[in-house]
């Protein structure tokens, strides 16, 4: 009699409503929070819309230094107000940001820039505002139900979803920002349209838009658990000692600041070379069409990461996982330092796989040792030292290119500096290693 059975289910599905609809919320929010359907074309997209090349340097430091100021903030306002406002202020401003976008006038000179400036603020604010406190509403409902074991399969099914996601987004995104391939489609389904270069940009940006709408909603659905110790609106001195309260907890808790170092010396040499893969591709020879197809094939890897990280992360201990994936990320970046034209790309696949499973990692760990009290906060901080992180590898990589193309070419500066970042990877984790071995009984954790 399965509807006899289903009716006895339902008390107990009940009682774990909180935690399950925030779980499901919750991954649907991610996914759809970071599917930017305009992220195949983002640099293009700003060029074509009529910017310089330095304007669209200057913007995307605009965008790194907003999160920065409002990182932490936020996760003090998550922990004391609670974390469903932030979430949805996070998904106003994703809707504010592709509207502010969308309506940015083609080759508007100073307007166009004000528009985009405008973007790449709320975005940034979006980000910081989302970061900590989406993850804690759902492992808090979890947690408030003795259920914070499930958190890994949690991350398990965001980690599939997220890939796919990501996947749909480079493919469609890519697709629709091209005039030729828009038209021979309308001419498919017996549309007489001719599409121009005017027209399709914005075709990703109207996407967006519609994903951040759904955003939105979600957010609005999402529930707020209740806690034991519900915190007011905080004071601007409150607000400071809270933020000096947890960096203070933060730095004499060793566990924590290993965890938030060990994934950051990973995770931003990575994203240095992420950020110039493109650039790689054309190094190598490859065809820029390929360039989607390759960011939805790197995309789709965490789709097969999640089992495997999942597993990682609850059979070993945090030295043995972080070490593997120290070794997976330096073959990968050894591999693209010797310039291998064509199949050079094989290199990329561990790379992604890595930065998908420190990102598992990091969240199943700290999330394991920081109380409900200030978790997003400490999540913020994460986040503050993972961009800071990526700012100074940046620094140093930009540091590199410049020397190199002194003394050749742009394909030897490229080439060159790339060669440095196994170099670069392969020092700091030695030093990590190091310490922690020197304070091995304070650190050592089976996860």
């Amino acid at each position: 009699m399965p509807f006899a059975s289903e009716a006895r289910a339902r008390p107990k599905m009940k009682r774990n409503l909180v935690g399950d609809r925030n779980a499901q919320l919750f991954v649907r929010f991610r996914v759809l929070f970071n599917s930017r359907f305009y992220y195949p074309v983002l640099a293009i997209l700003f060029l074509d819309l009529g910017l310089s090349a330095e304007q669209y340097t200057l913007l995307n430091f605009v965008w790194a230094i907003t999160i920065v100021v409002a990182e932490v903030p936020s996760g003090v306002l998550a922990d004391r107000i609670g974390r469903r406002p932030l979430v949805i202020a996070a998904s106003a401003f994703m809707v504010a940001e592709m509207l502010v976008l969308a309506a940015a006038p083609q080759n508007g000179g100073l307007l166009l820039f004000l528009f985009c400036l405008l973007n790449r603020m709320l975005s940034g604010l979006a980000e910081a505002l989302a970061s900590g406190a989406d993850e804690s509403l759902a492992f808090d409902a979890l947690a408030a139900e003795g259920r914070q074991g499930e958190w890994p399969n949690v991350l398990a099914r965001l980690m599939r979803w997220q890939a796919t996601g990501m996947v749909v987004a480079m493919l469609v995104g890519s697709a629709v920002y091209d005039p030729a391939l828009m038209s021979r489609a309308a001419m498919l389904i017996g549309l007489p349209l001719q599409f121009d270069l005017s027209t399709t940009l914005r075709f990703p940006i109207y996407i967006n838009l519609l994903t951040a709408a759904c955003v939105l909603l979600i957010s609005l659905r999402m529930v707020e658990p209740a806690r034991p110790d519900p915190h007011s609106m905080p004071s601007t001195r409150d607000a400071i000692r809270s933020v000096a309260d947890t960096a203070r907890w933060i730095a004499g808790n060793p566990l924590v600041l290993f965890v938030i170092i060990g994934g950051l010396l990973i995770d931003s040499v990575i994203r240095v070379f992420l950020t110039f893969a493109s650039a790689y591709y054309r190094m190598i020879d490859l065809p820029e069409a390929s360039f989607g197809l390759i960011g939805a094939s790197l995309a789709g890897i965490g789709i097969l990461v999640s089992p495997l990280a999942r597993q990682l992360v609850l059979t070993g201990s945090l030295l043995r996982t972080y070490a593997l994936l120290a070794l997976v990320a330096l073959f990968g970046l050894g591999g693209v330092a010797l310039d291998v034209v064509h199949w050079g790309v094989v290199f990329t696949l561990p790379l992604a796989a890595a930065i998908a499973a420190v990102g598992f990692a990091v969240s199943h760990y700290l999330n394991l040792a920081v109380e409900s009290r200030h978790r997003a906060t400490v999540l913020s901080f994460k986040g503050l030292a993972f961009n800071l992180g990526y700012g100074f590898a940046s620094l140093l990589f930009a540091m590199a290119l410049r020397a190199y193309r002194d003394t050749g070419s742009a394909h030897e500066g490229l080439a060159g500096a790339l060669g440095l970042l196994p170099v670069w990877l392969g020092f700091t984790a030695a030093v990590l290693m190091w310490v922690f071995r020197r304070h091995r009984k304070t650190l050592l954790i089976q996860a």
